[in-house]
């Protein structure tokens, strides 16, 4: 009795202080070593004010940018965001984050540097707790004593590094590595080519001569000898950790990852190009904290005291001491941490010569117009001057639809009319069912009907109402300029997507990708099944390894094969090579290989499914069926054909309309093998597009009616399906 009332006590005790407690929640993007360094700052604002909570919740940036906005359109999110400044324009556009002008004096604000107070329209929408976010050049200096000043020098070092070889011909080290196929690491060099890609209203200059000679000149670059043939980040990451690569093209957020891993390392602005004599204009931005619209007056202020200190001198030096980034406090600025740290001294010389990252949201456009041109140009698949042209053109286009605002017609009326019409009717039918629904539930069963409301109402909450919602917005104009104050417009979206060429692409590529699927993981798990079902040596052990592929998450197996396709250091490559005696295949460069390869990791995630359906099914055919073929004299192959496979078909089919709707549906492998579509655009499906359309460019409305053209295929197809594939009363003959 004694311990029941203490507990009850401790419980009552807890719940006043979870009460009392102020919770903050914080959204952020920062690397490993930031967000240790982060916590500990966190930790000691805890410590110092313990009636509050913060939490702390880590995303990948284009993950964190999509969510945000999808929490902060439902009215919530987290309380402060915290990430580069060219999202600043987009939030804004849509009011998701709020002004900043009237929580801070001039006279506070005049303590950081000017870079740091990012402003949209003449509004302050983020204060950035460290400036620079750019790229350098960062070189090992137990490989290179001097970094090079030009474009030729870099080559001509870089091959000198390059020459000794491995036993499979690769490079022991080498000369330089870098994320080759994003266009932000791209960009720098279109200055150092005559003139910038943009200006400070995100205005696109891609059709250019500069845009065309950095555009030849990085695939030169690429098929100098001197890189490796194929890298993104994580690739170029770790070569430089490992001492791979004598130089490497990164940014300042990555000095202190470094820097831990025990790289003696130095930095360096890009090289001069040669042929101009003009530096390539790394991309100067800030990183730092925005506040949710939606945070109430009354927490504001809390919010607000968190910020500050974030903002403080002591604060920024953690990160200075810890991750050697430049504080955005000027005071911070001139403490013997900041002075004494020659990568920071460094740092101011490369940021001399940068470039101001534009926050208007039209920058959105143009990376998304320049990204497939440029992978393509690196890809061999498209020329420099091609490329130039299209980019500017895309970007142009992006730009006008991004903006657009369509107003409603005369459709507008048709489709209230219509929801109008079914509400009434759900209504009607709701009224007409209430006095047996209320009957039921007074009822001798009421125990059981009260158990299960709350799992109705939550099936309400997260399934029926946002599915309305967005057969809603399918018919809207939601977009980046109508986020808060969108309308009903019509079937325009329904009629653009029927008459894109481009959907019907994507839908092709889709079909054929569900099918390849099926037949693979069907095909495959079917005969595992059949294997395993026999009498076999441990086959409880080949069963539990054939599971673990569905076991696994598949953002785990996804980036694992994505990491065996590379072109030089993947698995699969070593082995075609090794025992093939074949060229090693450019998986991930190349739109059919990329295809290619996103089949191959859905097909192992797969089969695994099928053949945990096909086991069961197996064990409910009878084996005197089996007993009885013998005696007639029939084959394996008979009895497979006569009795195995009919017995299996009430299992399977079922499965199998699960597994199209999965694989129809499935966004993770596609988007994290190809890297969210590469090259070029050219590994989308339905689910893929809808993502880019919907996150990359602001259509929201269309992407939604997207989402609901899927819906239907999906449901006519299941339906046609199973319709089909009927089970026969007869059963095997």
């Amino acid at each position: 009795m004694r311990i029941l009332l203490f507990l009850s006590l401790l419980l009552f005790t807890q719940s006043l202080m979870a009460e009392n407690q102020v919770s903050i929640q914080i959204w952020h993007q920062m690397m490993y070593s930031h967000r240790e360094v982060l916590r500990e700052v966190v930790q000691k604002f805890e410590t110092e004010h313990p009636e509050y909570k913060i939490n702390l919740v880590y995303k990948e940036t284009e993950e964190l940018r999509s969510a945000f906005q999808a929490a902060a359109l439902g009215g919530s999110g987290p309380d402060l965001i915290y990430g580069p400044s060219d999202q600043v324009g987009p939030f804004a556009t849509m009011g998701i984050i709020r002004p900043l002008d009237d929580l801070f004096s001039k006279e506070d604000l005049d303590q950081f540097d000017p870079l740091s107070l990012v402003r949209f329209q003449d509004r302050l929408y983020m204060r950035g707790d460290m400036v620079g976010n750019h790229l350098a050049l960062l070189y090992n200096k137990n490989l290179v004593s001097k970094p090079p000043a030009t474009t030729d020098e870099l080559i001509s070092l870089g091959k000198k590094i390059a020459q000794e070889k491995t036993a499979d011909g690769k490079p022991k080290v080498y000369g330089l590595a870098w994320h080759m196929m994003e266009p932000f690491f791209f960009v720098p060099w279109v200055a150092g080519f005559g003139e910038a890609f943009t200006n400070e209203n995100a205005e696109p200059h891609l059709d250019s001569s500069s845009t065309r000679q950095a555009f030849q000149f990085m695939k030169d670059l690429k098929e100098s000898g001197i890189t490796p043939k194929e890298c993104d980040y994580e690739m170029a990451n770790a070569l430089f950790k490992e001492g791979k690569t004598a130089m490497i093209i990164n940014g300042d957020w990555s000095w202190g990852d470094y820097q831990k891993a025990g790289v003696d390392f130095g930095i360096a602005r890009i090289p001069q190009v040669s042929a101009t004599g003009k530096w390539p204009a790394p991309l100067v931005a800030t990183k730092g904290y925005s506040i949710n619209v939606h945070v109430s007056p009354e927490k504001l202020p809390q919010v607000v005291l968190l910020l500050r200190y974030l903002m403080s001198e002591a604060s920024q030096l953690e990160f200075t001491e810890k991750v050697s980034s430049l504080p955005s406090n000027l005071n911070a600025r001139r403490s013997d941490l900041v002075q004494k740290n020659e990568l920071l001294q460094a740092s101011s010389d490369l940021m001399s010569v940068g470039q101001a990252m534009p926050v208007a949201p039209e920058l959105r456009a143009i990376w998304d117009a320049l990204r497939p041109q440029y992978q393509a140009v690196m890809g061999g698949t498209q020329t420099a001057e091609k490329a130039a042209e299209l980019a500017q053109k895309n970007a142009l286009e992006q730009i006008h639809v991004m903006n657009e605002i369509e107003k409603p017609t005369s459709q507008a009326l048709i489709v209230k009319f219509i929801f109008g019409l079914l509400g009434l009717v759900l209504l009607v039918l709701v009224l007409r069912k209430l006095p047996l629904i209320w009957s039921e539930l007074m009822g001798p069963y009421r125990f059981a009907y009260w158990i299960m409301l709350p799992a109705f109402l939550s099936l309400i909450a997260v399934v029926i109402y946002p599915f309305g919602y967005n057969i809603a917005l399918s018919f809207s104009n939601l977009s980046l300029k109508t986020f808060q104050d969108w309308q009903i417009i019509g079937f325009q979206n329904y009629i653009r997507i029927a008459t894109d060429p481009v959907f019907y692409s994507v839908l092709g590529k889709t079909i054929l990708w569900t099918i390849l699927n099926l037949i693979f993981h069907v095909g495959l798990g079917v005969f595992l099944g059949v294997i395993i079902d026999q009498t076999l040596p441990a086959k409880k052990w080949f069963r539990l390894l054939l599971i673990i592929p569905w076991a696994v998450p598949q953002y785990i197996t996804a980036l694992t094969w994505r990491g065996m396709f590379n072109q030089e250091y993947g698995a699969i490559n070593l082995v075609i090579q090794k025992y093939l005696h074949l060229s090693p295949i450019q998986w991930l460069t190349r739109p059919l290989e990329a295809f290619g390869a996103c089949l191959l990791t859905n097909i192992w995630l797969g089969f695994p499914f099928m053949m945990i359906v096909t086991l069961g099914g197996l064990q409910s055919i009878p084996k005197e069926l089996y007993e009885a073929a013998e005696v007639d004299g029939a084959t394996a192959w008979q009895k497979f054909r006569k009795i195995t496979w009919p017995l299996l078909q009430p299992v399977l089919i079922p499965a199998t309309t699960l597994g199209a709707i999965w694989t129809f549906n499935n966004l993770n492998v596609v988007w994290l093998v190809s890297n969210g579509g590469e090259p070029s655009d050219q590994t989308h499906i339905l689910v893929s597009y809808v993502y880019k359309a919907a996150f990359n460019l602001y259509r929201y409305s269309q992407s939604a009616a997207l989402s609901m053209i899927i819906f239907l295929i999906l449901v006519v197809g299941s339906f046609l399906f199973l319709k089909k594939n009927e089970p026969s009363s007869g059963g095997p003959t």
